[in-house]
């Protein structure tokens, strides 16, 4: 961080520079000097001025989001609460922040020790590092209260109040108050495990810039608090379960697809084809990996973690995908 403002501070006094040399060709006497010196000055301070303003609110989007303060919260963890958290940990979280494998990937396998470099395995590993984080008690987690981890699921951001790039860009933020205390209550319960590899953002300027730019999207503002749908195999509940899956995270806040944008490819629209299944047909495909037609997903699709969800849940999330799309 301090780099990086050190960075835009730098920028800030050559744009200051640069207009006072606008200023100083404009008065100048010779008529060359006015017309070559003013434009170019003028043009070096625009661009750096452009750069300022994106550096600056970058810098307000990853370190200064306004976060609130944490609640306070302790929570029981009790056996039911620990038994749905690793439920949860199982649909969600352990697609990232499972164990890696020699390579650097995800294995989707406990622990949730983390070190997967998930910004240079997207493709934008040149705005720095974008890694997940270990969630044991060898991690930073260690050190967060209850209500500094609810704080960082529910908002997207660390102890010290700055955006977590990737986690303030899912619908974790979504998952409701009893669920993000029952997965809190499962990660206290972990055995300590060193990450496989490095984790946590170190965000260069180029990236400030992006996010500064609206190349990345800056997070959107979460709800203080959430409250699930009864549970049940219907189309409520079933967007709930796309929610804790993080199925909308990726297909979309209505499940609907996503354009291609500067955070990746396109994502398609689910529902098409889901429509032509049976529930049988759907749970054979989520619990396989396999479209009709002996059609494999892709390597983007972690069907894994839906793989792992109850015959209800898949059924409402079955119910969710083939009811009609709510304006």
């Amino acid at each position: 961080m301090l780099a990086n403002i050190l960075i835009l501070l730098i920028v800030l006094a050559l744009t200051v520079g640069a207009g006072w040399l606008t200023v100083r060709a404009v008065r100048a006497g010779r008529l060359w000097v006015k017309i070559a010196g003013g434009l170019g000055a003028g043009l070096l301070t625009l661009v750096l001025a452009a750069v300022t303003l994106a550096g600056g609110r970058g810098i307000a989007i990853l370190y200064f989001p306004g976060a609130k303060p944490a609640p306070d919260l302790k929570v029981a963890g009790t056996p039911e609460q620990i038994a749905r958290g690793q439920y949860l940990a199982e649909v969600n979280c352990v697609g990232c922040h499972g164990q890696v494998d020699a390579s650097g990937k995800p294995t989707g396998a406990f622990p949730l020790s983390g070190g997967y470099n998930i910004g240079e395995d997207e493709g934008f590993g040149f705005i720095g590092q974008v890694a997940v984080e270990n969630l044991t008690p060898a991690g930073k987690l260690v050190n967060y209260s209850d209500g500094e981890i609810f704080r960082a699921l529910r908002h997207g951001v660390n102890q010290d109040g700055q955006t977590l790039v990737f986690m303030s860009l899912l619908s974790t933020g979504e998952i409701s108050d009893a669920d993000l205390a029952a997965l809190i209550a499962f990660l206290r319960t972990q055995p300590a495990a060193a990450a496989g590899g490095p984790t946590g953002d170190e965000v260069n300027f180029i990236g400030v810039l992006l996010f500064g730019a609206g190349m990345f999207p800056a997070p959107t503002p979460r709800p203080e608090a959430v409250a699930a749908p009864p549970a049940g195999v219907t189309a409520a509940y079933g967007k709930y379960v796309a929610t804790y899956g993080d199925c909308l995270g990726c297909h979309g806040p209505d499940a609907t697809g996503v354009e291609a944008s500067s955070m990746g490819p396109a994502v398609p629209n689910p529902r098409p084809l889901v429509s032509t299944l049976s529930q049988e047909q759907f749970f054979e495909m989520m619990r396989s990996g396999v479209r009709p037609g002996n059609n494999p997903f892709p390597e983007t699709m972690p069907w894994q973690n839906a793989a792992r969800m109850t015959d209800d849940d898949l059924a409402a999330l079955y119910a969710y995908l083939t009811a009609p799309v709510q304006p």
